[in-house]
């Protein structure tokens, strides 16, 4: 039995920071990155059932979501699908407790969808201030709670509605050369960081190849198997993670920044972004969905976490290097997409959005690893129970 980085890690974040809002830079605003935090705490808590963790969901969600429904300091109108992400929270929430105020919150989620703009083809817009725009982020933020609502509210109508939003985000996003997928594109091609004649971003970005193969992943694990689409999005995250690997660092087993150009002066490897791919790979691997020959990758990839990017302090606290504070495309700041703006963004220790994905991937990979360990060979893993 190794590490317990999952625990450490949560045990560490809730004595750091026992209200995420308050954290430097957020100020009390709906962030989305409380949701990728969270989702974490709720693996643990299912896996451990130390109901400390599920009190640390609702402790941070309570300061938001008012005895009416109301969320504090979010907006419909925004039509910003990061908005949606800290709703996967209130399923678990609304079951546990019983109060009415989460499943308020959540139609509330869940009315923006209805009325979201999106392309011509049916895919939600990214913002309404990034129009005609799928960003492989938008994914992450919108799709598994989508599904979740649908299925707990909504008798399952639909899925396809959201099935859809991977297939045409692979669609158009998809490098025929090397299988990555490109950060985002936009269905108008006119856009200043977009090329004109195929509308798509620049570069491979590491962290939002992520953000798509967390979301492939969770919505797999509750999409009906005999959904029509079910192998369809299986076939993706094979595809795609098999893209992935022919970049993992033969040293390190993480992965780049920007992906494909780890030789480049400036790139570096990143935390946010192996966190998640390792997470998608492990996830993966329990759900059935990708065979034992993930293993070694996984392996490989999840020591390199801890090896790369992974600091005790004094105090015994983890610490997560290197992660990029934040990317994207065009908005006020113009945001080009080349590769020297990928490597100009900040790199930080300890972003909500990195500890996130490292307390999932932990949490998931120690789990799959506990499986190995007890089970016989062939044992309830390798089954994909």
């Amino acid at each position: 039995m190794g590490e317990k980085w999952a625990v450490k890690t949560a045990d560490t974040l809730m004595e750091r920071l026992p209200r995420l809002y308050e954290d430097k830079g957020y100020s009390g605003k709906w962030s989305y990155d409380y949701g990728v935090v969270l989702k974490g705490y709720e693996l643990l808590w299912k896996q451990t059932g130390e109901r400390k963790y599920f009190n640390y969901i609702a402790d941070n969600m309570d300061y938001f979501i008012q005895e009416d429904g109301h969320i504090r300091g979010y907006r419909k109108d925004e039509y910003n699908i990061d908005h949606i992400n800290n709703g996967k929270l209130l399923f678990t929430l609304y079951a546990e407790t019983g109060l009415e105020k989460y499943k308020l919150a959540a139609a509330s989620l869940r009315d923006q969808l209805q009325t979201h703009p999106r392309t011509s083809e049916g895919a939600f817009w990214h913002k309404n201030i990034y129009p005609y725009q799928i960003w492989l982020d938008g994914l992450y933020m919108g799709s598994p709670f989508y599904l979740q609502y649908l299925l707990a509210f909504e008798e399952g109508a639909d899925l396809g509605d959201v099935t859809k939003q991977f297939i045409l985000c692979e669609k158009h996003t998809k490098d025929p050369v090397t299988g990555l997928l490109f950060h985002a594109w936009d269905e108008k091609k006119v856009q200043p960081w977009c090329n004109p004649e195929t509308g798509l971003s620049e570069n491979f970005w590491g962290r939002s190849m992520g953000w798509y193969l967390m979301a492939l992943v969770d919505v797999l694990e509750m999409l009906p198997e005999d959904h029509a689409d079910y192998a369809e999005l299986v076939r993706i995250l094979r595809d795609t993670l098999g893209a992935l690997k022919e970049y993992q660092d033969a040293e390190a087993g993480v992965w780049y920044q920007v992906v494909n150009l780890g030789e480049r002066k400036g790139n570096y490897l990143e935390a946010s972004a192996s966190s998640m791919i390792v997470y998608a790979i492990g996830k993966g691997i329990r759900l059935g969905a990708l065979d034992e020959s993930w293993t070694e990758v996984l392996d490989r990839a999840y020591a390199g976490l801890i090896a790369e990017f992974v600091l005790i302090t004094k105090e015994g606290r983890v610490n997560l290097n290197k992660n990029c504070q934040v990317a994207g495309l065009g908005g006020a700041d113009k945001r080009d997409g080349t590769y020297a703006y990928y490597i100009s963004e900040p790199i930080i220790t300890n972003d909500q959005k990195g500890l996130g994905a490292f307390l999932q991937a932990c949490a998931e990979y120690e789990q799959l690893r506990a499986g190995r360990d007890d089970a016989s060979p062939g044992g309830i893993y390798a089954a994909g129970v």
